[in-house]
């Protein structure tokens, strides 16, 4: 069905939908493992009854979701603190964001988000090609960022709330008409998105001025012509400032999506696949809901909880997926990583492993790093591998195609410090600070090692080869088989990519396997508070002292030496 008049699309703030689930409900975790899912569950709620309210006149004929991407965009390109203020994400909140996505689909909805962009881009720009193909569009949210959109044919819609928001409820917010609203914001500035604007004007004043002067520029322009002194002062200095403000309030409504209107067509949810998705969630009074609307029985309950004991090992689902070290990709170009990179932020997590010549960080030199989403899906990148015998200094050459090291940790900087995406490593105190060496500082991140020791500290280990065997029934390859022993032995940046492909990025595929185990389970051995306020915290306070290392007076260690000598020898 192609998008013109008649049609009406409706947009769903995605994002918005899980904060305001999260925040109003009371925690929920699944029976069966103990899996977050609070917020999931107000998020499909919301979304059920709002498919059921939207029907008569104000039916759509075409919607979406749209989510944000990730916590970085094209604003902190203009402004590095831009929502710098923001507090970290939940912990129980971090792991439901893929879920929510799964439930958007679930429901046979459009799931939209875009790298770079923030959701409100997205809205802003398909609201201008509904407006520009004569449609009706109306934004399911009550962000006041959004407020600029409205007018047009553009309307919003609080659906908690069933109130509606056109050019008049726009003025009663802002003071202002909605195509003066960025000028308001620009000069107001956002305390919660960390937008400068003016020092000490207010919206109140900001909507005074400007419908005093008529917009930003003119005001800027004869901001002489003011006759408070501190006002007048606050404009004059802060002149380029405000601009900047003006860019980072203003929506992009020309963001480069793939897809059309048309292609967001509303279409009946399929009963079957919603009511698994339900099942599986736990979700029972809404499967019921769901089947009673569609006039079928609802799936059976679950047979068994889903994941091994970790008291006794055992095997959890995703070991169905084997092992197959050659089903790992070697990453040697900038298009595979930056698929990877954006299999992290379609999934919300990334398992990540770094391969070192040494096991001293602050000695070690950076020779690959490896990657896994999924279980059975993990990629190599090689970055500083080396082959030959040496030049006349001994230096050996590097081994052909492998990514220039500056460029791939370039693409990888974003990622690793998104607070979006939860990086899952094993002892993650060493690779943090071998990342942090390089400039990176990885936030967030979870630490298999420690979640093993949190939940079992009597274990005899917790290395990755021991929790591997114990709980998911493989044994990972030894790195002696590599790197050889005694004399012989050789550092990792002279094992042969295609064979260090094998053995590092399983090292990532074992990692995100033991986590998807061990996360469910903190809840279960009612252990997540020790290890979310005690044991993981501590990881980036240890590296930054051990790096920083301890300064001591060798002159009075020197004394304390003699000192300590005499006593012994009266003694």
């Amino acid at each position: 069905m192609s998008f013109g008049k008649g049609c009406h699309l409706h947009l769903i703030d995605g994002s918005a939908f899980i904060f305001r689930a999260y925040h109003a409900l009371p925690a929920l975790t699944r029976k069966s493992d103990g899996l977050p899912v609070g917020a999931v569950a107000g998020f499909a709620n919301m979304i059920y009854r709002y498919i059921e309210d939207a029907k008569g006149a104000d039916a759509p004929t075409h919607a979406a979701v749209i989510f944000d991407a990730g916590a970085k965009t094209f604003r902190n390109e203009i402004f590095p603190a831009y929502k710098a203020n923001r507090p970290e994400l939940p912990e129980d909140l971090r792991p439901q964001f893929p879920l929510t996505r799964e439930a958007t689909r679930a429901f046979n909805l459009a799931c939209i988000e875009l790298a770079n962009y923030e959701a409100d881009d997205i809205i802003a720009t398909l609201a201008r090609q509904a407006r520009e193909a004569g449609g009706r569009c109306t934004i399911i949210s009550s962000d006041k960022d959004l407020m600029q959109l409205v007018g047009g044919g553009v309307e919003m819609l609080d659906a908690m709330k069933g109130q509606r928001i056109g050019p008049d409820e726009v003025v009663e917010k802002f003071g202002v008409p909605p195509d003066r609203v960025v000028d308001v914001q620009a000069l107001a500035g956002d305390a919660v998105d960390n937008v400068p604007g003016a020092p000490g004007i207010g919206i109140k004043t900001a909507a005074l001025l400007i419908n005093e002067y008529g917009d930003l520029e003119t005001l800027l322009a004869r901001a002489d012509e003011i006759s408070q002194p501190k006002r007048r002062a606050a404009l004059r200095d802060n002149a380029e400032q405000i601009r900047m403000s003006m860019r980072l309030v203003t929506l992009d409504d020309h963001t480069p999506l793939d897809f059309t209107l048309e292609s967001l067509e509303v279409r009946a949810p399929d009963p079957e696949a919603l009511m698994g998705f339900l099942r599986q969630m736990e979700f029972n009074s809404l499967t019921r809901r769901v089947a009673d609307k569609f006039g079928v029985a609802p799936p059976p309950e679950p047979a068994a909880p889903v994941g091994g004991n970790i008291e006794t090992g055992g095997v959890p689902a995703d070991a169905a997926v084997p092992f197959d070290p050659t089903a790992y990709t070697c990453i040697r170009n900038a298009e595979t990583l930056a698929a990877f990179i954006a299999q992290a932020y379609a999934r919300g997590w990334v398992a990540v492993d770094t391969e070192t010549t040494s096991l001293d960080e602050m000695q070690a030199e950076l020779v690959g790093v490896s990657l896994c989403t999924e279980p059975g899906q993990a990629g190599y990148l090689p970055l500083g591998h080396k082959v030959g015998g040496g030049d006349l200094f001994g230096a050996k050459a590097l081994a052909e195609e492998q990514m220039p090291m500056a460029q791939a940790l370039a693409m990888l900087k974003p990622m690793l410090e998104d607070e979006s995406i939860l990086k899952i490593g094993q002892n993650m105190k060493y690779d943090w600070k071998i990342f942090a060496r390089h400039g990176i500082r990885v936030a967030p991140f979870d630490d298999t090692m420690l979640m093993s020791y949190a939940m079992q500290a009597g274990l005899n280990s917790h290395g990755m080869d021991a929790l591997s065997a114990k709980y998911l029934g493989h044994q990972p390859i030894p790195i002696k088989s590599l790197l050889g022993g005694g004399k012989a032995a050789i550092t990792f940046d002279l094992v042969p990519v295609d064979e260090a492909v094998k053995y590092a990025a399983e090292d990532a595929d074992v990692t995100l396997r033991l986590w998807q185990l061990f996360r469910p389970q903190l809840h279960r051995a009612q252990v997540t508070t020790v290890y979310e306020t005690l044991e993981r915290p501590l990881v980036p306070v240890l590296a930054e002292m051990e790096m920083a290392g301890v300064r001591v007076d060798a002159a009075t260690l020197s004394r304390m030496s003699n000192v300590f000598a005499q006593r012994m020898g009266a003694l």
